[in-house]
């Protein structure tokens, strides 16, 4: 599924893992809102997350958040 169509100017977000994450996400609760932060974390750990490739941001917010759910 990794496949991605030709995004352009009309549709800059033609991915078929954005289109897809809509789906699944239809009937859903919606997401909780956002907090911009500033965050100080070690370089290592920042390179390896963004050596992930894209999303970086959002897998750090699935450790944090499966961390304080196991925390309960």
């Amino acid at each position: 599924m990794g496949k991605s169509a030709t995004p352009t100017t009309d549709h800059p977000e033609a991915d078929i893992n954005h289109i897809v994450r809509g789906v699944v996400r239809r009937g859903l609760k919606p997401l909780p809102s956002k907090a911009s932060i500033s965050l100080r974390v070690d370089q290592d750990v920042l390179e390896w997350f963004k050596a992930k490739g894209p999303g970086y941001q959002t897998r750090i917010n699935s450790v944090l958040r499966a961390f304080r759910d196991a925390s309960v």
